[in-house]
């Protein structure tokens, strides 16, 4: 591998240059965006093997092209590790990320113009669940259920039994980027038996926290069909899958192939394999329980120095801060101040959000990458505290860059996974 990073930077330096630039970001900084993590080695390893040349269009058996002995095999691997792992009956690999294992979904179940009930946007849904600016906003009717701002972001269960009644949704989907709380999905799974609608759980962000059983699993509830992304806090490569009932098996492969997609990259589902087999392992259960510990100790530091956080706290791996209510301040501005001493986050919109998207009243944080890296609930304090101060004295260049020497020598006690340490 050192082999190919020189044949690089003799070739290419200019993207040679732009790698070293990031491992040193990576390095000297914490990410706390949360639906970022660092992968494993062993996955790194895979996504640059000979598994990237190989085109594999159709499924394990049947393949429209020769010389598939090793990638039907890695794929069987997949499907049946990620079966095991989350108690499904099917996995489908091959989704290239968490755009198209939605879509394949939708239009495996759904003719256009078919309405779908779910979250709403700013009370923590995703894009791909039916956005306006959204192609699936376009093809299918997406109508919504809110958050209960007055009860710590708790469904309102009646409410959604009464929007179902009334608009007949053909799929009842839940699922989150931006929501700090876990859901109840038996009780999703009676509004939707009570209208006949099917029932999808998009868990791509808290996916390896199902798969580790710390968090709630929608199969165990009943679901039809859950879709996940295959990185984020399961550490694995930037890919996506779903996850259904031995039922709707034949129509999901099909939306997906060919429905959606050609080959599958073979080198992320061979790097998929790789994740499941260590998400399987104790030393991944006790990680799963570290990210929700830490997300604890973020939130606790956050409300006991009155910030105001979405939901009042956490009961998963992300927080959404108020940062216009806490500090007189846009999401975008607070982005920026904390990219200024290495602790990268996201800006948010918060809850009916009366701020443009670009420039909304929050930002959110997550705990799945620092968690990586060895960080416990000390460091989670002192995360805290720094992010506080730095918000609080945005304008101060000189406290910001003590923060930012701060931050930097504490990243420097804990190495980022499959990445080699700084040259002296």
């Amino acid at each position: 591998m050192q082999d190919f990073r020189r044949l690089l930077s003799q070739t290419d330096p200019a993207v040679f240059d732009a790698l070293l630039g990031e491992e040193k970001r990576q390095r000297e900084g914490v990410e706390l965006i949360p639906s970022e993590n660092y992968t494993y080695p062993e996955v790194l390893a895979v996504l640059g093997s000979v598994f990237t040349n190989k085109y594999s269009e159709g499924y394990p058996g049947r393949r429209y092209y020769g010389g598939q002995t090793y990638t039907d095999r890695i794929e069987s691997l997949a499907r049946e590790r990620a079966c095991a792992l989350f108690r499904a009956e099917h996995a489908n690999v091959q989704p290239l990320s968490g755009s198209p294992m939605n879509q394949a979904v939708y239009f495996a179940c759904l003719k256009p113009g078919d309405t779908v009930l779910g979250m709403e946007l700013s009370h923590g849904g995703h894009l791909t669940h039916g956005a306006p600016v959204s192609h699936m906003g376009k093809i299918f009717t997406f109508v919504r259920y809110k958050t209960r701002t007055d009860r710590q972001g708790a469904i309102d269960f009646d409410e959604l039994s009464r929007v179902a009644k009334e608009t007949r949704p053909k799929m009842i989907l839940c699922g989150y980027s931006s929501y700090p709380r876990d859901y109840d999905y038996r009780a999703f799974k009676a509004v939707a038996d009570d209208v006949g609608a099917l029932t999808m759980a998009d868990v791509a962000h808290i996916g390896g926290l199902v798969a580790a059983d710390v968090m709630r699993n929608p199969l165990d509830g009943g679901f039809d069909f859950v879709t996940t992304t295959t990185h984020k806090s399961l550490r694995g490569p930037r890919g996506g899958m779903i996850l259904c009932r031995a039922a709707h098996a034949r129509i999901i492969d099909a939306s997906v192939f060919p429905g959606l997609q050609g080959g599958p990259h073979m080198n992320n589902v061979a790097a998929a394999a790789v994740t499941f087999k260590k998400a399987a392992e104790p030393e991944f259960k006790a990680y799963a329980r570290q990210v929700l510990a830490n997300a604890r100790t973020l939130a606790a530091v956050f409300l006991g120095e009155q910030v105001s956080l979405v939901t009042g706290g956490t009961d998963n791996h992300l927080l959404v801060m108020d940062t216009a209510a806490s500090f007189a301040m846009d999401g975008k501005r607070a982005e920026e101040v904390l990219d200024r001493i290495g602790i990268t986050t996201n800006k948010q919109v918060i809850p009916d959000d009366p701020r443009p998207p670009l420039r909304p009243s929050g930002i959110r944080l997550g705990t799945p990458a620092c968690t990586t890296r060895g960080m416990r609930e000390p460091e989670m304090e002192a995360l805290a505290g720094w992010i506080v101060a730095a918000l609080r004295h945005a304008d101060d260049d000189a406290r910001l860059a003590r923060l930012a020497e701060q931050v930097k020598a504490l990243c420097s006690r804990f190495p980022v996974p499959g990445l080699a340490p700084a040259p002296v």
